[in-house]
């Protein structure tokens, strides 16, 4: 299970769509179609295979150059069959030649600058469900960096098929947008524009207004907070490629179904279909917003050609610099980042602390597991101090915590750290890479839950990393120091078990090298009882880098996480 620690260079990154059983118009809109053949209205029973478009609408949309008046036969799928459904659109997509989203072609919108996307605002009084449910859904605009638009869909409860259209009635086009209105309008005639995505509100925080909890929003990438959290890290769908110097392929969710919910209901149950050049899948997610915000998600994938790396339960972050950092920020701010540590926990139930890193190079380090319990991604410092940040609120950017649902079996959990010199950057991944790599052909299944944390979770039963500091090796006022490569490092641990132990007590700092040599290694105990403090030095071999493991043991116990960390000799220069 000991990290291997790696380098790379990281490179940044029509044909008839199948619509299926799926595609849901509502009737009196008009749509740009691609595919010439429409549904017919559906039995309950039936499934993707057996829906054959009717003649007559063949005949409708051949003789159509882009965009035609519609009005197809309610479409009606049970919830219990949406899955096996959008499952069955996945793997027909998979084997066929990939299909690239079409952009918007609307000038208005594709060279829209930040400010005026801001201007274009959702009308709450049209939210979706609004007053029916707890839940309500609002939608966002296309445009600007979000050129290529999604399909939206409600399963409501008598198991129709609805679609929700783009249209401008929705937005209030404020300031510097308001020309765009008109323009629009006139512009889209009859065709059918989509939507960027969509947010869902849930009454969070009280009874009297709805927090959003959920955005889905740009590729397959979503959002999540709990309770009293501000949006920071992103979940995603899938990652492909991630690190690799070929380049990173990112799967985009192209249509969503959502579950209208009962008046009464505090759970929601959405779909999603996913498509890249190299995988399609289906996604259900089931959201749960309480003393914290649970997903609950199942995803089945085809692979369309061999991918070289599969990156499951992805998280990406942001970390630009930190209280381990140890180069100069010009920044009146202690401390920037979304999220400050990866966390793991094994099958034998160990947990595994890694401080992140705003790294000289791109660094990548993955930690071998069988079956793990779960890893994610940790704002562990939760105090508003160590940012001073009151626009940001980085103390209170939510954690976020992957437990798998039955054996995953051999892989690794892998950790992105990529260089950057602005905090609008997110620069960290993780995600979990399955041991045998996925081929052309092959289908794969996971289960797992999401949920947001504070700073740490209630299962952990072992004191955890306080903060990690490093500074020079050198003594003040020595007259020959070591190389600024020499680290001091203070590891600091802390939990509500340990912090009332005895000074007394002969605590142990069990630390271990890959490379370099220890010394001056202390543990003691912190003041007030806030926790123990193991303090070392690190002298380099060369320019190897050390791969650092450090846990406390009572009696030869281990009563603390592992606290996992790589020192390049050439961070400091």
């Amino acid at each position: 299970m000991k990290p291997e620690t790696r380098t790379k260079l990281f490179s940044a990154i029509k044909k008839k769509t199948f619509l299926g059983v799926l595609l849901a118009i509502s009737a009196g809109h008009s749509y740009a179609v691609e595919d010439p053949e429409q549904p017919k209205a559906t039995e309950t029973e039936q499934t993707a295979a057996e829906v054959q478009a009717t003649e007559n609408e063949k005949q409708q949309v051949e003789d159509s150059a882009a965009a035609v008046e519609l009005k197809p036969a309610m479409i009606t799928i049970p919830e219990e069959k949406l899955f096996e459904v959008i499952t069955a659109r996945a793997k027909k997509l998979a084997s066929e030649p990939y299909v690239a989203p079409k952009d918007l072609e609307l000038e208005a919108l594709t060279s829209i600058n930040y400010q005026d996307y801001r201007a274009i605002r959702f009308r709450t009084e049209q939210a979706i469900w609004k007053d029916q449910s707890l839940y309500e859904m609002q939608l966002f605009h296309p445009g600007f960096l979000y050129r290529s638009p999604v399909a939206i869909n409600t399963l409501e409860q008598n198991a129709e098929v609805k679609s929700l259209p783009f249209k401008t009635d929705y937005y209030r086009y404020d300031a510097t947008a308001a020309p765009l209105e008109q323009e629009i309008s006139t512009a889209i005639a009859n065709t059918q524009l989509g939507h960027a995505g969509f947010r869902l509100h849930f009454p969070l925080n009280n009874n009297e207004y709805k927090d959003e909890v959920a955005v889905f929003q740009g590729a397959s990438y979503f959002r999540l907070v709990g309770p009293h959290q501000v949006y920071g890290l992103s979940a995603r769908g899938l990652a492909v490629d991630t690190a690799l110097s070929s380049g990173e392929e990112f799967p985009v969710f192209k249509e969503f179904w959502l579950v209208k919910p009962a008046p009464e209901d505090t759970t929601i149950v959405l779909y999603a279909l996913l498509d890249s050049p190299s995988v399609s899948g289906a996604y259900r997610f089931e959201l749960t917003p309480s003393t914290n915000t649970e997903v609950k998600t199942e995803m089945q994938i085809f692979a369309r050609k061999d991918i070289k790396k599969l990156g499951i339960a992805p998280l990406t972050s942001m970390f630009y610099h930190g209280e381990n950092s140890t180069k100069f920020f010009d920044d009146y701010r202690p401390e920037v980042h979304d999220s400050d540590g990866l966390l793991m926990q094994s099958e034998q139930g160990q947990w595994i602390w890694r401080a992140l890193n705003n790294p000289k190079k791109l660094s990548v380090t993955s930690f071998s597991y069988e079956n793990p319990k779960g890893f994610g991604l940790a704002q562990r410092d939760r105090d508003f101090n160590n940012y001073l940040d009151t626009e940001a609120h980085y103390h209170n950017r939510p954690s976020m915590w992957i437990e798998p649902v039955g054996n995953w079996g051999k892989g690794r959990v892998e950790l992105v750290e990529i260089p950057t010199d602005t905090e609008t950057n997110d620069n960290i991944v993780s995600y979990w890479v399955p041991e045998q790599p996925m081929k052309a052909g092959d289908s794969l299944s996971f289960s797992y839950k999401l949920s947001t944390f504070n700073a740490t979770l209630a299962t952990q039963d072992k004191a955890s990393v306080l903060r990690t500091r490093i500074g020079s090796a050198a003594l003040p006022g020595e007259d020959n120091p070591p190389p600024k490569s020499h680290r001091q490092f203070t590891v600091d641990f802390s939990g509500e078990t340990i912090n009332q132990l005895s000074a007394n007590f002969a605590m142990q700092a069990d630390l271990t090298l890959s490379a370099g040599q220890i010394s001056d290694k202390t543990v003691q105990q912190l003041p007030n009882n806030q926790g123990w403090r193991v303090a070392f030095k690190v002298a380099p071999e060369g320019d190897k880098p050390v791969d650092m493991r450090l846990s406390l043991k009572l009696r030869d116990k281990e009563i603390s996480e592992v606290w996992s960390y790589v020192w390049y000799p050439n961070d400091v220069q």
